[in-house]
């Protein structure tokens, strides 16, 4: 049969990427401390680069790869392996592979230490360009707020509302592993208090306690998650987003910071 794919292409353009996008899959997530691992459902997008002078790709190698790769549990050096072998099969120079997923982690309420499962959306990306290997591991942690200049100018009370801090860093994993877990405390860490799944009338206390007692703003978020990158010497490039929902406005309030070093 005709491979169509191949035919040459007149037009004289090089296309960066072209691949698939929204392929979802199962994917075995490696736990940190663990033997056991977690199956998600993942999205991925994948695409490589196109040289001028063919007409297009073969989009079903794509697929190929990713199904037999959907049964080993990824990493790093995993996700490496797997761009490899899909550059390889599609005879490309270039390309890029991105996982989303909900990542389950257990949190303990910190009075009545009830246990409950707490979900976080989470990203693998990896891409491979002038034989250049890069991994990049993203999360979205959702936390509380509080306002500093509320509590200051009130006689009572504070408003404060939900924020999500979005993180994405890259790391050269022959150095070591920065795990999911790792990178969700650390944000957790920095903002007035954490979110939990499970809360009875005394963790509630303790929480609203929690962010009376610790008040920031979203620059205040946003600096101490910075601080807390760069003190981690494994982390090369980072870049952190952070928004929280305001209560009392109709808009949010932001704060961005991309580093590299």
């Amino acid at each position: 049969m005709k491979d169509v794919q191949k035919f040459r292409d007149n037009r004289n353009v090089d296309i960066q990427k072209v691949g698939i996008k929204n392929f979802e899959l199962p994917l075995i997530i490696q736990k940190k401390g663990s033997k056991d691992n977690q199956t998600v459902c993942a999205n991925a997008r994948v695409s490589v680069s196109l040289p001028k002078d063919y007409k297009g790709t073969h989009m079903s190698r794509f697929v190929e790869v990713l199904n037999k790769w959907q049964t080993r549990s990824l990493t790093g050096f995993d996700m490496k392996k797997c761009l490899t072998e899909i550059i390889k099969k599609l005879e490309a120079q270039s390309g890029e592979l991105e996982f989303k997923f909900k990542y389950f982690i257990e949190k303990v309420s910190p009075v009545t230490n009830n246990v409950s499962q707490m979900s976080y959306e989470c990203s693998f990306m990896s891409e491979i360009k002038d034989n250049k290997y890069r991994f990049i591991l993203g999360t979205v942690v959702p936390v509380t707020t509080l306002c500093p200049c509320s509590k200051e100018i009130s006689d009572n009370g504070a408003h404060n509302q939900r924020a999500m801090i979005s993180v994405k860093v890259s790391y050269d994993e022959n150095k070591g592993c920065i795990w999911l877990e790792d990178l969700i405390k650390t944000v957790e860490d920095c903002a007035s208090c954490p979110i939990y799944p499970l809360l009875k009338r005394e963790d509630e206390k303790f929480v609203t306690e929690r962010a009376w007692e610790n008040p920031k703003f979203v620059e205040d978020v946003l600096r101490d998650v910075v601080l807390k990158l760069r003190e981690n010497k494994l982390v090369d490039e980072f870049e952190v987003d952070c928004e929280a929902f305001e209560s009392i406005h109709n808009h949010s309030a932001w704060a961005y910071q991309k580093e590299a070093r």
